[in-house]
Parts: structure tokens; sequence; C-alpha cells
């Protein structure tokens, strides 16, 4: 009795592939049926991104956008034989390696705008000042424009970030919200922007 308990494993392990190969299937054939992956593969991915984020709003997102994206590249996958867990842990990796490069960059320009400018001597060098000045006005009334145009709360953890100043703690205080909960409205409010001024551009192109 003892020596066919690998064998039984090894059957239920092949009945368990078989099944997940079988939701795969008719999941690329039918969306709706993608929901069964999703149920079984939840806690996996949330825990694998929870792990590396550390935060429970950016968890959350990041979680619901890998399944996203996994139902958007479906149609491409193929079967190997590997947990369907480990197509879905491959996404999490680069979408939460994506985040870390954006949120980096995002500090890197923080820091570049709060550096005060340099000094022009040259008269020439005191035109192209003037000429730079005024497009910065420009720019940032423009950005205001795009701010006042965020929902509340990102509006107001934009402004008391970046023309008040402030610390994430600081703000949290303020609003009495958790540290990370201001992180992520930065966060969303900062790719809000990022939106509007691409799509701004692109009208810019058509003009």
């Amino acid at each position: 009795m003892a020596g066919s308990e690998p064998a039984k494993k090894v059957r239920l392990k092949r009945a368990n592939e078989a099944d997940e190969r079988l939701l795969v299937e008719a999941a690329q054939r039918d969306a709706s049926r993608f929901a069964a992956l999703y149920e079984n593969n939840f806690e996996v991915v949330y825990a694998y991104v929870a792990r590396r984020v550390r935060d429970r709003a950016a968890t959350e997102d990041l979680t619901s956008e890998v399944f996203h994206k996994a139902l958007q590249y479906l149609p491409r996958f193929k079967w190997t034989g590997a947990p369907f867990a480990a197509w879905l842990l491959r996404i999490a990796s680069n979408m939460i390696a994506d985040r870390a490069k954006r949120v980096a960059r995002e500090g890197a320009m923080a820091i570049n705008e709060s550096r005060p400018s340099q000094t022009i001597d040259s008269p020439k060098q005191g035109k192209q000042s003037q000429q730079v000045d005024l497009e910065d006005s420009e720019r940032r009334a423009y950005l205001f424009r795009l701010v006042g145009g965020l929902g509340e709360d990102q509006r107001r953890v934009v402004i008391m970030r970046f023309a008040e100043e402030k610390g994430i703690r600081e703000i949290a205080d303020e609003l009495g919200r958790t540290e990370g909960a201001v992180k992520q409205l930065q966060f969303r409010a900062l790719e809000n922007l990022r939106a509007k001024l691409a799509i701004s551009a692109e009208v810019k192109n058509y003009e």
C-alpha cells in the first residue's frame, strides 16, 4: 500500500494539470471562462506581488493589472506543462520592475525640479533666459490647469507634495490616511498627468 502512494500523487498531479489545461483552453475560446483561472490563481499572484511591493493599494492595483494583461495576451499562451501560475508570475515580475523604474524616474524628476536655476551673465544668455522663463511660466500654468482637473484627493496630494514640499508622513497625518495610501494617490495622480500630457502632445502634432 505504501508503495502505491507516489503513483497516486503522480496521477493526481497529471489530473490537475489536465484540468488546468482544459480551463486555459476554454478561456482562450471564451474570455468569460477566464474567471475560473482568476479564482484559482489570485492568492498566489497577490502574495507574490505583496512580498515585493509592500504597499497594499499598489499590490491590489498591480494584481488586477496582471490578470488584465494575462487575459489580453491569453490567445498567445502556449501550454508547456508548467503551472499557469508560473506564466502569471512572470507577468507580475515584469510589471513590478516597470513600476520600480517609473518610481525612480519620478523621483529623479522631482529632484531636478527642486534644483535652483543657474546664473546667466551674457546678454545672449539673458535673452535665452527670458525665453526659457516664459516657456517655464506657460508650462507651469498648463500643469496647474491639469492638476486642477484631477480628483480632489489626488489634487491635494500633488499640491502638498510638490508645491508645499511636504513629506509623505506629514501629508498622511494631515489627510488622516496611511503613508501607503498617500504614495498610491501620488502615483495615480502622476500617471493621470502623464496621460493628459501625452494626449496634449498628440493633439499638437495634428495642429
